[in-house]
């Protein structure tokens, strides 16, 4: 579901982080006041589980894979808000970083999944939930439900903006600029597998932890609760120690992510359109209609728009790919932590030189 750079074209791009920024603004708005020594590690560790569980590939049909995003979870424990920009940060260091997700579709996928996709999660739980107990099993259901609609519109997003690139982009003679496929082939591509295999994921992640929760650290489900404002409830990192042990125990186990084979649907480089096995397995995935004979001008020109320095989570100086994909995990995660300490930084400086804008 990581939109590539090429397979959107630049003003499509253009739109959807015109769309983002508003979203973006007031997230930073509402959630300003979190971003204090106790609230930042709660944010950082759910924004490291989105990064980290989006490493897991899960086989689809059709021969592509997905994997599961952890919106849902974070718009229970932080609130929408919160969510929208932990997930952002994820997806922006996977991008910068690591090349998954391209730098100029950043605002498509952030749109998709951190903003729509935590906006649905947070909001079909509390209707679901409504003002049951912390406790009740009835959140458990919401939390399960929530996640799996949640992906499965971020998914459709994706697949509408990769469907409609040939009907409003193409050359003289009709040919595709940037994603291949319309609509008709699109959706049903994409929505196959998610309805399935990576909404089942979804919905089981969300569903466990809400359970977890509810029996170790009930706490963490007050964002979320009726009447309830998101102020980061965890007591700085030592409160947080549980939720970073099990991140790191999930990092070590991240190369279970490489044992499902293929690509995920639109997600092929510029060399699948050039060679047999690529093409075959382009056309496979997409109800057997082959893709152009040649690799679309603007995907071919916008791909290699940004150079991710470890690329698909394979540090060049890592000759076991599994200890490199635990490595980028770990790396992953560091940088998020950065992040947000800076953003807490940045925060502070702000409320120092405004003290009457509180």
């Amino acid at each position: 579901m990581h939109i590539p750079d090429g397979y959107l074209s630049p003003s499509t791009c253009a739109v959807t982080f015109a769309a983002a920024v508003p979203f973006w603004y007031v997230a930073s708005r509402k959630v300003g006041r979190m971003l204090n020594t106790k609230a930042v590690p709660l944010i950082s560790v759910v924004s490291a589980f989105s990064f980290t569980v989006m490493m897991f590939n899960l086989p689809l049909p059709g021969g592509t894979t997905g994997h599961a995003v952890g919106m849902a979870i974070a718009a229970i424990v932080l609130g929408p808000w919160a969510a929208m920009l932990a997930v952002s940060i994820a997806l922006l260091v996977q991008a910068v970083f690591f090349g998954d997700g391209g730098i100029l579709a950043f605002g498509a996928n952030a749109l998709n999944m951190a903003i729509v996709g935590s906006a649905v999660a947070y909001g079909l739980y509390r209707l679901i939930a409504g003002t049951s107990a912390l406790t009740s099993g009835r959140r458990v259901v919401a939390g399960a439900i929530a996640g799996y609609a949640a992906i499965n519109i971020s998914a459709l997003m994706a697949a509408i903006e990769f469907g409609i690139q040939p009907m409003l982009f193409h050359d003289a003679s009709g040919a595709p600029l940037y994603a291949p496929y319309p609509l008709s082939i699109a959706v049903p591509a994409m929505m196959l597998g998610h309805l399935t295999f990576a909404g089942f994921a979804e919905a089981v992640i969300t569903a466990g932890l809400v359970a977890y929760l509810q029996r170790y650290d009930v706490d963490l489900l007050k964002a979320s609760a009726p009447g309830r404002v998101a102020k980061g409830v965890a007591s700085g990192w030592t409160g947080t120690r549980k939720l970073w042990l099990g991140l790191a125990a999930l990092m070590i186990a991240s190369p279970l992510g490489l044992i499902a084979a293929g690509t995920a649907w639109g997600e092929w480089g510029p060399e699948a359109f050039q060679h047999p096995e690529g093409r075959a397995e382009i056309a496979a995935a997409s109800h057997n209609i082959a893709p152009p004979e040649a690799v679309p001008a603007g995907l071919e020109k916008l791909s290699s728009f940004w150079t991710a320095p470890i690329p698909d989570y394979a540090p060049a100086f890592m000759h076991s790919h599994a200890f490199g994909y635990i490595l980028s995990a770990l790396i992953g995660g560091g940088l998020i932590i950065l992040t947000f300490l800076a953003l807490s930084a940045l925060a502070g400086r702000l409320r120092r030189a405004t003290p009457d804008a509180a």
